[in-house]
């Protein structure tokens, strides 16, 4: 039997790669300037903590984990999510003990057993946002602006940003039984699912993608009509922040999200270009997770977006100028090889991104190589150069060549920096 990757896994080859990379060093940059330091948690933890965190009746719980037992017999599972992770590590390391508002962020791999489909595998990357210890709007704000900040510094358009309150335990517990009022007579209409959810959560309705459903629910009561006098202040602060920092959004009363751990502000970006799948991003307040996990009350806030979704808005070349060589070494000969071993090394130690033959290949096969890996510069070294001390540092775009002492490793480097032969 042939050997295949697992469906809904994916190789990321070289040249992809160096793709992850750049997206990897922007989030941590602009992480860097909000003042997010990153965490890194296991990539499985006990089931105990998606049941309880991520909500029982969720799809992600209910359906899509990756879930077995170990040889103790203690169930475990691949983490689907990033947030009951990180507020696990939160409240088992003391973190709020050292600081009143812990601003973390994490990017990592996720696991969740659901149809694969663009930009959605079931092993998908996802960075992703917390910030603990705030019940001020103001950090819902920040939350958004820096999840927008990273977008726009992309070089992303076309997106859109649209907003909810589901509001806190109080109001939402009446508005649930406005909403069960409405469902009730509509129950045979319903999905199986849907009617499921009625009992346990009707929010969960609005999530649905049967048409019929959807038409319903078109009509249904939205909860920014139920809100406490709190939360319609803390959501009109934030929507008002997000207006004096040119943000622009949409208001919409039918966003939920699908986990069942959010209070108030909720938010999506939506993608160009993705079809029917076009969340870039997720997420919203959950200032009763860390009570539910077993620490004392604790606001928090935060999102979480996919990678591979956004990689595919990027559409950018398979390769990029930091994947290609600044220097091929060409060596014609056992000597030439050997003073080639010691010249890379030293080069590398330099700083250049360098590379040589180690096939034993013939001159115009070693430049077809450099060509190949679209290399800078190509430096020549055979018996001529070896009693010279000097060889050909040629610039492969141009065909300029020019003589170098091939021991002067700084000249060489100044050289090739300079991106100019004849200088």
């Amino acid at each position: 039997m042939k050997l295949k990757r697992v469906k809904g896994t994916k190789d990321i080859l070289p040249g992809e790669v160096e793709r992850w990379r750049r997206l990897e060093e922007k989030i941590r940059e602009v992480m860097a300037r909000y003042n997010y330091r990153e965490i890194r948690t296991p990539i499985f933890e006990f089931t105990e903590l998606f049941a309880k965190g991520t909500g029982q009746d969720t799809d992600i719980v209910t359906k899509e984990m990756y879930t077995f037992l170990d040889k103790g017999g203690r169930s475990l599972t691949l983490s689907p999510e990033g947030t009951p992770p990180v507020i696990r590590a939160y409240l088992e390391n003391n973190l709020g003990r050292r600081s009143p508002l812990k601003k973390l962020f994490y990017i990592a791999p996720m696991f969740r057993q659901e149809n694969p489909q663009a930009g959605r595998l079931r092993q998908f990357h996802q960075y992703g946002v917390e910030a603990i210890g705030s019940p001020q709007p103001q950090i819902d704000v920040e939350v958004i602006s820096l999840c927008v900040d990273i977008y726009q510094e992309l070089g992303l358009d076309g997106l859109e940003l649209k907003l909810n309150s589901i509001g806190c335990r109080d109001c939402r517990a009446s508005y649930r039984t406005k909403l069960r009022n409405y469902l009730a007579d509509k129950a045979d209409e319903l999905c199986a699912e849907c009617q499921r959810r009625l009992t346990r959560n009707p929010l969960r309705c609005f999530d649905c993608k049967k048409e019929g459903c959807k038409l319903i629910m078109k009509e249904a009561p939205v909860i920014l009509d139920d809100l406490c006098e709190r939360c319609r202040e803390h959501f009109q602060t934030v929507k008002e922040g997000l207006s004096d920092l040119g943000i622009s959004f949409k208001v919409d009363p039918t966003l939920v999200r699908g986990l069942d751990y959010y209070t108030r502000t909720v938010f999506e970006v939506l993608g160009p270009g993705l079809g029917a799948q076009d969340a870039l991003c997720g997420g919203g307040r959950y200032d009763d997770l860390v009570e539910e996990l077993g620490g004392v009350p604790t606001p928090a806030v935060g999102f979480a977006a996919g990678m591979e979704r956004l990689l595919l808005c990027l559409n950018e070349k398979e390769n990029s100028p930091n994947s290609r060589p600044d220097l091929f070494l060409i060596s014609l000969g056992l000597q030439a090889q050997r003073l080639c071993l010691r010249l890379i090394r030293k080069l590398r130690k330099a700083g250049l991104r360098c590379e040589m033959d180690f096939l034993g290949r013939s001159l115009k096969s070693q430049l077809r190589e450099a060509n190949r890996e679209r290399a800078s510069f190509a430096l020549v070294i055979g018996d001529r150069e070896l009693e010279t001390g000097e060889a050909n540092l040629k610039e492969m775009e141009s065909g300029q060549e020019l003589k170098v002492n091939w021991a002067d490793i700084e000249g060489i480097c100044s050289r090739i920096r300079g991106k100019d032969v004849n200088s």
